[in-house]
């Protein structure tokens, strides 16, 4: 059952009998999140959006990811976990959002990899997390719901099962990973501060490096410095992979507008972000590399 605003902030037990302030909090297209203000602290109260567990988000999962990255400073204190309804309380982190082009820099780009290195060497956390997965999910969800979806989808699906094949996703070694890595959940106070963690779980670190940087649309370039920040160096098909995993992060953040837009209650053209990330998962299998791709990658995994 889902709770309004002032619900909620009446099961938190530390704010019983004080003065409650309010306010919501713009961009957020999955939950509701609403600044709370209480004895002069800041807090942030994040109402889960309707039907989330039908795109695989666990609030205990989420809870369990979010307080491990907590301890580590990666991302926002918690301070109260409403249960069974799984709403976050969270301390309010007074930094500013670093756009697309700033994130591009390579002080930035060190900076995100360092802290990926850091989630990434995380003990175990609860839930997984494929891409490869959720894409197959999501088709059966969509189907089920009725979804658009491209004309060119079983070219697309062909395509996912030759990735698939490369890089052996059965083979990988699963690390803690967030998973969500778009360019509205990063901040920065000083240290940078990673938000949302609801599809954390134990996957391929190369999904989360490759989601960092297509989200921050990086150049060939840009995706070097990533892995020699990360890795200290180039080496082997580690560029192919991460090409590959770039495709997959597009792929499954397509299907995801495509599940949205028929069970999310909120304003938002999720099929036109459906679009958006097909489009550009389309355009890339168009590079005169991508059976090079395929071939490294192969011969790395």
């Amino acid at each position: 059952m889902s709770l309004t605003i002032d619900e909620a902030i009446a099961r938190v037990p530390m704010w019983q009998g004080k003065a409650v302030r309010h306010s919501h909090l713009g961009g957020g297209i999955t939950n509701e999140n609403f600044r709370v203000e209480v004895d002069g602290e800041a807090f942030v109260l994040r109402l889960a959006g309707k039907d989330t567990e039908l795109l695989g988000i666990d609030r205990e999962n989420e809870f369990a990811a979010h307080s491990a990255a907590a301890k580590l400073g990666i991302a926002p204190e918690i301070l109260h976990f409403i249960r069974p309804e799984g709403y976050l309380i969270t301390r309010f982190v007074d930094g500013r959002p670093i756009p697309v082009e700033e994130m591009r820099k390579p002080q930035n780009v060190r900076r995100a990899a360092g802290a990926l290195r850091q989630v990434h060497d995380m003990p175990a956390i609860k839930g997984t997390f494929s891409a490869f997965a959720v894409v197959d999910a999501y088709t059966e969800l969509g189907r089920r719901h009725n979804a658009s979806f491209p004309e060119n989808f079983a070219w697309l699906l062909e395509r996912k099962r030759e990735i698939a094949e490369a890089v052996r996703p059965e083979a990988v070694t699963p690390r803690p990973c967030h998973n969500d890595l778009l360019n509205g959940n990063f901040l920065d106070d000083g240290q940078l501060r990673i938000l949302d963690w609801e599809y954390a779980g134990m996957g391929d670190p190369f999904f989360d490096l490759a989601n960092f940087a297509v989200n921050h649309k990086f150049s060939d370039g840009e995706d070097r410095i990533l892995l020699k920040s990360y890795f200290g160096e180039v080496a082997g098909g580690r560029l192919a992979r991460l090409k590959l995993m770039k495709m997959m992060s597009d792929f499954r953040e397509a299907m995801w507008g495509v599940v949205q837009s028929g069970i999310s209650a909120l304003d938002f053209d999720f099929a036109g972000y459906a679009r958006l990330h097909f489009g550009r998962m389309t355009r890339a299998f168009d590079d005169p590399r991508w059976g090079d791709w395929l071939k490294e990658a192969r011969q790395d995994a």
